[in-house]
């Protein structure tokens, strides 16, 4: 029964803190080359699960390929095969005598950082010559045993439209007018100035050349505060838009994405949107959670590699909202991932969007869904406060339409949010 589920999520809510060392426990929610994003894929629900999970398969190894490619000074793939920036490791809870000791067995500091908002310090450190980013991982980390030490990863957009990628458009970005406050944050490519978004975006770059308008961070602002000729599922908002791409060939990092929740926090944010998807990551694990533990909630597309791909993150974090998308007849997409959970169900099939200055189109996606649910939730809760959470959440449970089996299932969580959104 949906009533008491919802009041038990709020009560277990209720009972978590900011001070709390564990992430808020929610109801169980990249690159700068359109190239880089799946390509369409428009007749994939007639082909049969074993081929269209080997197609999706052999898609994202064909981007990781491409990526590598195009960038060899720039990316190189970690143990798990995951592509990262090159020798680069990134490590928190530091101080100077583990950077001495570091520095020692021939890990020099490139740059230390505080990420205001977060409390959290970082040290990058350069990779060795000669080792790879895996086997230097493994020395750094017994190196320093009270630390926390990973690659920096990059982050893909989960949207299942070619032409939908952080590519910089040659348009005008979105910016604000007048004073107000932000409910709504995003972290994706930066927004342009289309008129269903104009004078309501503030943004931030946390890459080379960032804040520059893409395709899909456009697309994605618009689902979220759309008005006129495109409409979100929060109209008329104000949103803040972290740009983590820019033209830059590694945005989208762990860094990149910690630093902007850093700056969201500050400002007041209560509902982020992140429509990225990448490995488990120790740093964006860790900001995850310090955003979370200050009243954040964030919401997160379960990415579009398909259900038997190894679960995307930060959607797969304990207490973010992961979002799948259904098509216009309400099933799930085929090329829809499934996290390690998925919480609730959004359109993600011929959803309309902004995509520059002036145009629109009509998008598939993970990406495309997120969205439209972290609008509903923001309408409910407006601005972050530990103790308003379990309301919101047993609201926006209420709201879902239940779709799939009766009652909570694994492919669409709590149900449909926004049924009608972008149609």
């Amino acid at each position: 029964m949906r009533l008491p589920t919802a009041l038990l999520l709020a009560a277990s809510l209720l009972l978590t803190g900011p001070g709390a060392s564990a992430q808020i426990g929610l109801p169980s929610v990249r690159l700068p080359d359109p190239t880089q994003t799946l390509p369409p894929l428009p007749s994939i629900g007639a082909e049969p699960l074993a081929t269209v999970d080997d197609m999706l398969a052999g898609l994202r190894l064909d981007r990781i390929a491409t990526l590598l490619r195009q960038n060899p000074d720039r990316v190189e793939l970690d143990e798990r095969g995951e592509p990262a920036v090159r020798a680069v490791l990134i490590a928190s809870g530091i101080d100077d005598a583990m950077v001495s000791r570091a520095a020692g067995e021939g890990f020099a500091l490139l740059h230390r950082e505080h990420i205001e908002g977060l409390g959290l310090d970082l040290a990058r450190f350069r990779v060795p010559d000669g080792r790879s980013l895996g086997r230097a991982r493994k020395q750094l980390a017994k190196l320093l045993p009270d630390a926390e030490v990973d690659v920096d990863n990059l982050y893909f957009a989960s949207g299942g439209n070619a032409a939908a990628g952080h590519a910089p458009l040659s348009a005008a970005l979105a910016a604000t007018s007048g004073a107000g406050t932000a409910a709504l944050g995003l972290i994706d490519g930066g927004v342009a100035a289309h008129p269903s978004v104009a004078g309501r975006v503030e943004q931030r770059g946390f890459a080379t050349g960032a804040p520059a308008p893409s395709r899909h961070g456009t697309a994605v602002a618009s689902l979220l505060i759309g008005e006129g000729s495109v409409r979100g599922s929060a109209p008329g908002a104000r949103l803040l838009a972290a740009d983590v791409y820019g033209v830059d060939p590694v945005g989208g990092s762990a860094s990149a994405i910690a630093r902007a929740l850093g700056w969201l926090v500050q400002n007041g944010v209560a509902v982020t949107t992140i429509s990225l998807v990448g490995p488990d990551n120790k740093l964006l694990a860790i900001a995850v959670t310090r955003a979370q533990q200050r009243g954040m909630l964030i919401v997160a597309a379960v990415g579009n590699d398909g259900p038997a791909a190894p679960p995307a993150y930060p959607a797969s974090y304990r207490g973010v909202f992961a979002v799948t998308g259904v098509d216009t007849k309400g099933r799930a997409l085929p090329e829809a991932g499934r996290a390690l959970h998925v919480d609730f169900a959004a359109p993600g099939e011929a959803v309309l969007a902004a995509t520059g200055v002036a145009g629109t189109d009509r998008m598939r996606g993970t990406s495309f869904a997120a969205p439209l649910v972290a609008g509903r939730l923001a309408r409910r809760y407006p601005a972050p406060a530990v103790d308003r959470i379990g309301p919101a959440i047993a609201g926006l449970v209420l709201e879902a339409r239940d779709i799939g089996k009766r009652g909570r299932d694994k492919i669409y969580g709590h149900g449909l949010i926004c049924g009608t959104c972008g149609r």
